[in-house]
């Protein structure tokens, strides 16, 4: 199991624009940096921990940390702001930036957990990542269920009528 954190804004990945000629691009100035930032931390990480997975099922927990509000005085926490993003985007720029450093494609990860929460007073903005080697699958005790085939399925039972007294 590797965590680690990665800070710097935690930007949204998803939306595009369209610039002409059938391409599209980003939306987020943020995004590239963002990626690039999450890429070299994942490799001195990956590196020192020597935690790589090439192809094997992981589970990776994601916290994002954002910004908090100025008003924001005290133990009162106002709800997180939109601007922060959806956290499945957020999640999406994640997985790909660490594509090729803790795996080799994010299809790899089979169990996921993500949250957002604002930062503490003094607390730097960024995402832990922790992964590790999903082994869920093979804990299981119960075999998997096999459904019947529709050639050898029996048919319905017909519909009885009970006469109304």
């Amino acid at each position: 199991m590797t965590t680690f954190f990665v800070p710097g804004r935690p930007t949204a990945q998803g939306s595009k624009r369209h610039v002409g000629g059938g391409r599209m691009i980003e939306a987020s100035i943020y995004l590239k940096p963002w990626r690039k930032t999450i890429a070299e931390v994942a490799t001195h990480h990956r590196a020192r921990d020597a935690a790589l997975f090439p192809d094997q099922a992981l589970a990776v927990d994601l916290e994002f940390v954002v910004n908090r509000p100025k008003y924001a005085i005290g133990k009162l926490l106002p709800a997180i702001k939109r601007s922060t993003g959806d956290i499945d985007k957020l999640t999406r720029a994640v997985l790909d930036g660490l594509t090729g450093i803790c795996y080799r494609d994010d299809s790899q990860v089979t169990a996921l957990t993500a949250r957002k929460r604002l930062a503490a007073p003094g607390e730097e903005t960024g995402v832990w990542i922790t992964y590790r080697r999903d082994t869920t699958h093979l804990e299981q005790d119960t075999p998997c269920v096999t459904l019947p085939s529709a050639a050898t399925a029996s048919p319905p039972p017909s519909p009885t009528t009970t006469p109304v007294p």
